[in-house]
Order: C-alpha cells, then sequence, then structure tokens
C-alpha cells in the first residue's frame, strides 16, 4: 500500500497492462543481489555508445542473447537463468490470464539507472526482436516516469506512469511496438529497506531468433486480465 489507498492495477493501453507492487520486497532484495552478481563479471554494467557516436546514460548488462545497436549478436556471455525466464512466464500470466502462447524469453536487458547522475532513456521501440511474445518489465529501486506513447512516432498521445520498485509492466499485441522511455528518475524514493540507490529495470524478451518466429495471438486476453 501507498500511502491511504493501494495503487490499482490498470490497462494503460490495449495489451499495456500495469501491476503495482508485484513483486514482494523479499522477491524485490534477491533480485537486487542477482544483479550486483551479474555486473561482478564476466558482464559489467557499461554505457552503450551508438551508432551514431552518443553514449546512454543508463548502464547496461544482456543475459543470453546479447543486444547491441540495433540488432542481436549470436553471443552468449552468461546464459539467461531458468528461474528469471520463470519470473517472466509468471508476469505474462499475471497480466494476461492463462490464454495465449507460452511466453519463451531468451534475453534479458538489465539497465541501472544513476539517479544523481541524471540518467534516463529516450523514447524507442523494441523492434528487433522476430517474435511478437510481449515484452516483460520489471522495476526496483527508485521511482521513475514511465511514458508509454504510441506505435506511430516518439510525439502525443502518451500516457506517464509511475513504476515503482517491485511494480510489473508488460506490453504486447497492439501495443508491442508501442515508443517508451524513462525521461525522469525520482531520486531517493527506493525503500531503505532495499539497499539500492538508482534504478533498476530488468526486461525480458524472446527474440525469435532461434528457430522459427512466431507471432502472439491478438486475442482479447491481451487486453488484461481483470
Amino acid at each position: 500500500m501507498d500511502g491511504l489507498f493501494p495503487r490499482e492495477r490498470a490497462v494503460v493501453a490495449p495489451g499495456a497492462v500495469h501491476v503495482p507492487g508485484w513483486l514482494s520486497l523479499d522477491r524485490q532484495r534477491e533480485l537486487v543481489a542477482a544483479c550486483r552478481e551479474w555486473g561482478r563479471g564476466p558482464l559489467t554494467y557499461e554505457h552503450t555508445v551508438l551508432p551514431g557516436g552518443g553514449v546512454m546514460s543508463v548502464r547496461s548488462l544482456c543475459l543470453g542473447r546479447r543486444w547491441v545497436p540495433y540488432r542481436y549478436l549470436d553471443a552468449v556471455e552468461v546464459e539467461l537463468p531458468g528461474w528469471l525466464g520463470e519470473l517472466g512466464r509468471e508476469g505474462v500470466r499475471e497480466a494476461y490470464g492463462e490464454e495465449g502462447l507460452p511466453f519463451v524469453p531468451d534475453t534479458a536487458l538489465v539497465n541501472f539507472y544513476d539517479a544523481g547522475a541524471g540518467a534516463r532513456m529516450g523514447l524507442h521501440q523494441d523492434k528487433e526482436e522476430r517474435s511478437g511474445a510481449p515484452v516483460v518489465s520489471l522495476s526496483l529501486g527508485d521511482r521513475c516516469v514511465f511514458r508509454f506513447g504510441n506505435t506511430a512516432n516518439r510525439g502525443k498521445p502518451y500516457t506517464d506512469v509511475e513504476l515503482a520498485s517491485g511494480d510489473l509492466f508488460v506490453f504486447g499485441g497492439p501495443s508491442r511496438f508501442a515508443y517508451h522511455g524513462v525521461p525522469k528518475v525520482l531520486a531517493g524514493t527506493a525503500d531503505p529497506a532495499l539497499g539500492l540507490t538508482g534504478r533498476l529495470n530488468i526486461t525480458l524478451r524472446e527474440t525469435g531468433l532461434r528457430g522459427e518466429a512466431r507471432p502472439w495471438p491478438e486475442a482479447a486476453h491481451v487486453e488484461g486480465r481483470p
């Protein structure tokens, strides 16, 4: 509960579902510990350099199939943990119910936002995947403003959602290729019991690059189960 009333589950757009407080504090702590362990090697959190020479303000690492702007490599330095893939499947079931194809993620991008350094994420599409499966996003640490837009361009209409530690956000179906980003992180808003300064975000995706690409059904369940 946040204040007097709990934050409520919401369908932000068709196929885009926000579930506040989905992860318990203990589960959040486990994920923070795992993120720290992953960054000790052979992977490290690094600022991604874009093809045009720009440098992203967030620091990232990739588990499973490796993403680089703007494609996936065959290289896998650290396998995607089975338990993390299962957590992603739990998130899809939470958002959409039991219907639909199974979610089989083979990559996870972990982004660290240093609020003190003004880290943010510009509006972009996740479009390098060949699978139409949804994207599963888990938030840890500081709250942020998450801007969820339309599929046509970076302009309006868009909706700003405040994501807090433990929140689940899943987007698929008609919203799978919506522009989205993080214009602001609210520094110092994390629960001190979490032991994290800044914000971590884990996004699980199914690339569709192993075997045949497959669509995700745009059935009623992608509206978000009640």
